[in-house]
């Protein structure tokens, strides 16, 4: 190999690698409200970009009275070329708001043959306490912004949040969701269609919210907020789960404002490699907590780690260097 191949071998890698960025820490801070959470993120086929939809808390809100600050939200969203690098697009416009002072939570979004469709949490007003109603609401669009109310779904009760919808091998759909009246254990409907849903009992007994189900070496697996971090099933019918040992993202991690547990996450398979994007209140790290309901106290932002498969188990480093580029379906 002659010395100015060799050169211009080397100068392509540097070149190349130069290019690779580490996903920044924290990966995403809404700059209206400084309140993202509950993230879901989908390829947008017609602009060709990701898309990530988030519950846009209103952490800037002046107001320590309760909760109010967690209610009055709209979905914001971002867009990405590669998955790592976000910037603020909007909110969204979504049609049903029957209530003054509506509020949108946890967003889930799936396309089925050229129609997305959300399920939403609604609570119908702004509160200062949780003893309200919550419904979840079925919404489609052919755009990802502009989302028409289709039904309000007929579950196990009227408080209820948390969808995440996955489809089956059969084609039918299933949908986990959080029963807070039972102990805030996870619960699950079946649709044939994304219209009519069957509720169907309890999936897991377990206590916590914000499930996801997501297929990842020839396993399901389901993560689900515990508030002390991320317990994790696996299943080989989607019907019986079995609880891992240990948690993920349960200890601080390094990284601008990671030091707190992760939250409700969303997970993206792609290319083999699987990723989990979830939320952390920098103010609420254990060695230096904030002012409860203070502006640090209530601020979120968005993270990324890889998780990683050993040995039928999963684990995840918060702290590791993370290079992404999501391939586009």
């Amino acid at each position: 190999m002659s010395r100015i191949l060799l050169l211009i071998i080397l100068f392509t890698s540097a070149s190349l690698h130069a290019q690779e960025k580490t996903a920044p820490k924290p990966l995403y801070d809404d700059p209206i409200y400084h309140g993202a959470a509950d993230p879901v993120i989908v390829y947008n086929k017609k602009v060709k970009k990701w898309w990530m939809f988030y519950t846009n808390r209103r952490a800037t809100l002046d107001d320590s009275s309760g909760v109010a600050w967690v209610h009055g939200t709209k979905i914001g969203y971002a867009e990405s070329t590669d998955g790592s690098n976000w910037k603020y697009v909007d909110t969204l416009n979504i049609d049903y708001r029957p209530d003054t002072g509506y509020t949108f939570w946890a967003p889930d979004i799936i396309e089925n043959k050229g129609i997305y469709h959300m399920y939403l949490t609604y609570v119908p007003g702004i509160f200062t306490d949780w003893n309200h109603p919550r419904t979840i609401v079925h919404l489609s669009s052919i755009n990802l912004i502009d989302w028409e109310y289709e039904s309000t779904l007929e579950l196990v009760n009227e408080k209820v949040i948390d969808a995440s919808v996955f489809k089956l091998p059969d084609g039918s759909w299933r949908m986990w969701y959080n029963n807070e009246k039972d102990g805030k254990s996870i619960y699950y409907a079946d649709s044939k269609d994304l219209h009519e849903w069957t509720d169907m009992g309890k999936a897991i007994a377990a206590r916590g919210e914000g499930p996801k189900v997501f297929h990842w070496k020839n396993k399901y697996w389901m993560i689900v907020d515990v508030w002390k971090g991320m317990e994790i099933y696996s299943s080989d019918d989607l019907l019986n789960w079995k609880k891992q040992e240990g948690r993920i993202l349960e200890n601080p991690g390094k990284g601008v404002d990671d030091q707190a547990i992760g939250g409700h996450c969303e997970v993206i398979v792609n290319n083999n490699r699987a990723f989990v994007y979830y939320f952390t209140h920098p103010g609420r790290r254990k060695d230096e907590p904030a002012k409860r309901n203070s502006f640090d106290d209530k601020r979120s932002v968005i993270q990324l780690a890889e998780l990683k498969y050993d040995d039928g188990i999963i684990n995840c480093d918060r702290d590791a260097k993370l290079t992404v580029k999501l391939k586009h379906p």
